[in-house]
């Protein structure tokens, strides 16, 4: 058998009847769409030295995505900081000057190696010759886009920059151009109306309620609900001694970053809402503990101390160290909870009652998974275990769902907030255009838990008993109603990636509801800058030429002291673009007064002097 094919002969007979010119050019077509390179998975053709496609680069606070442009997904996704997995930077920043610049070198530092590791370890490209589209968040710091321009034109020396909104760029990855677009990411979640490819920054709404808040949560809930087996001290004492007899509550030190990050994306998902009401759910929890107050009807946990808040149990593991192995294994378990494990601490009626009926209602598993111990229980055989009870898993995301704070809007309520602030006209369109992107809601089921809050939070009327006492032969005053105005857009309410849509009400929402492609929402940022670039289109160009004569000029600016009226510095940041610092245009002169409303200027002193 010979090892070089023979090339395929067509049969005599089709030779006379067939023109020679007709299967030479349907070979050489099909030949171009089906083979691709063999070093890439896609279709399309990648030259050895061109330079023309563009870097995408997608920096988040955590999880950073970078690739060519052109292509359907980022050639690397990878934490941007690996050794403590934490974000590279935060929604505070110092006061003191002096240590806000020990951050900012801190900061410069690791950005600076995960620049290069984009260039030289993941995309193995020369930076010299490749223009970059940085896909921005539209409350990205200023210090921090310059630290990353800086480092990209003055140590990387890259040809040119173009900053894109990753809200804008999304609602292209879907085939739109009017949307509103939530950003669920690690830090916070933001909400940026798009009309016609302009985004509208003045409407932009945020909240804290993001993925670092569920992190938070779910290690409050562990700390209170969750069970811990340590390993045994030895081979015989696994043998002979049950798990129920060592199963303690959860150490601390057990709970670093990373078994958090996989307990959250291998484990948790989002429930349905339950379908008791608050007076409802107030009485179960009273039935299930007796002498119990109307506060029980809230639904978030809280710690088992009352004095410590949710924000203060989630730094319980800030200075420990998470380099543990990421490998876990997993086992479905019917019940976990040992007992005498649920007996309440002082405090903790209130929140086992809310347990209790969080568990009443949910239907998944607890799970069994294998964690390390902790560094100073380290002295026994293998691994220990952490029992995960199944309505954390179901009933954790529900922090992000519960509003009702001026400062931390739930995430349906940002969304409506939003839409009131935008015009009129446009609230029917935005409504049936909804894109939900970021990391977090990639958990299942997070998309149609949120169109069904949405539904809810606009169908909720207050009661007549809530309005203030009157006097007497007075009539009550009307009640507060939030989203009366937003009650008639009910049937438009439509999610773009929503992977199980509701039976649409008007032909808007069957017109988009669920019809946006099929990628991820944690991807659509990126694919939408992927795009931009494969149409050599983006947003505003900075040029290294333009940097480094605006790096050259001196800054003297300050130092003059006269009358004019004052102005923004010379230096390289005015260069980049940033929506909350542009200055406003200037108005209209003063309209000139009519020559016999001006007093001569005789007169005029007269007056003055007398």
């Amino acid at each position: 058998m010979s090892g070089v094919p023979s090339t395929p002969r067509r049969h005599a007979a089709h030779e006379n009847t067939t023109p020679v010119a007709t299967p030479q050019t349907t070979r050489v077509g099909s030949s171009h769409i089906v083979q691709a390179s063999p070093h890439y998975q896609t279709t399309r053709r990648h030259s050895l030295y061109g330079t023309e496609d563009r870097i995408i680069l997608d920096p988040g606070s955590r999880i950073w995505k970078v690739g060519f442009s052109g292509e359907g997904k980022p050639r690397d996704v990878f934490l941007a900081d690996i050794e403590s997995g934490k974000s590279l930077w935060t929604l505070n920043r110092a006061t003191n000057p002096a240590d806000r610049e020990e951050e900012d070198k801190v900061l410069e530092a690791k950005l600076q190696a995960c620049l290069r590791a984009v260039f030289h370890n993941s995309l193995l490209t020369d930076p010299k010759s490749r223009k970059v589209i940085l896909v921005e968040h539209p409350l990205l710091p200023l210090h921090i886009k310059e630290i990353i321009a800086r480092i990209l034109f003055n140590n990387l020396q890259v040809p040119s920059i173009s900053f894109a909104s990753s809200h804008l760029l999304s609602l292209l990855a879907a085939g739109r151009v009017t949307g509103l677009v939530l950003d669920c990411g690690h830090l916070e979640t933001t909400v940026l109306p798009v009309f016609s490819f302009r985004p509208l920054y003045p409407h932009l709404r945020t909240t804290p309620l993001a993925g670092a808040r569920l992190s938070s949560h779910i290690k409050a809930l562990l700390l209170m609900f969750g069970t811990y087996i340590p390993p045994a001290t030895s081979l015989s004492a696994a043998m002979n001694i049950p798990a129920a007899s060592r199963s303690v509550r959860v150490p601390q030190d057990v709970l670093t970053d990373k078994v958090i990050d996989e307990i959250k994306t291998r484990c948790c998902f989002v429930g349905d809402p339950l379908d008791t009401d608050s007076n409802g759910a107030a009485a179960a929890a009273r039935a299930s503990s007796p002498g119990m107050g109307d506060t029980s009807s809230e639904l978030d946990l809280p710690p088992s101390d009352p004095a410590l808040s949710e924000s203060e149990f989630s730094r319980v593991s800030a200075d420990l160290d998470s380099n543990f192995a990421a490998s876990s294994g997993f086992s479905v378990v019917s019940h976990s909870q040992v007992p005498g494990m649920d007996a309440p601490h002082a405090g903790e009626s209130r929140v086992q009652a809310l347990a209790t009926m969080y568990g009443r209602h949910s239907t998944a598993t607890d799970i069994h998974m294998r964690v390390d111990p902790p560094p100073a229980q380290q002295t026994g055989t293998g691994r220990g275990t952490l029992i995960i009870p199944g309505w954390i898993r179901e009933r954790a995301a529900e922090v992000l769902f519960e509003g009702g704070d001026v400062d931390e809007s739930s995430v349906a309520e940002v969304i409506l907030d939003c839409m009131l602030k935008v015009p009129v006209d446009l609230r029917k369109t935005l409504a049936s255009t909804i894109l939900v992107v970021g990391g977090t809601p990639m958990l299942p089921g997070f998309i149609p838990r949120l169109q069904a809050e949405l539904i809810r939070a606009v169908t909720r009327t207050t009661s007549q008993s809530a309005a203030p006492p009157t006097r007497s032969g007075r009539p009550r005053p009307a009640t507060y109603d939030r989203y009366a105005a937003l009650r008639p857009l009910l049937p438009y309410f439509a999610v773009l990636n929503n992977p199980a849509p509701p039976p649409p009400s008007s032909t808007n929402a069957a017109a988009n509801a669920g019809k946006a492609p099929a990628f991820t929402p944690a991807m659509m940022a990126w694919v939408g800058g992927s795009l931009a670039g494969a149409l050599k289109t983006g947003g505003v160009e900075v040029q290294r030429e333009k940097w480094d004569e605006a790096e050259a000029q001196p800054d003297d600016d300050a130092m003059l002291v006269d009358d004019s009226p004052p102005r923004l510095p010379a230096s390289s940041k005015n260069i980049l673009p940033d929506w909350t610092r542009t200055p406003l245009p200037v108005g209209a002169p003063p309209a000139p007064r009519p020559p016999s409303a001006v007093p001569p200027p005789t007169l005029q002193a007269q007056s003055v002097a007398g």
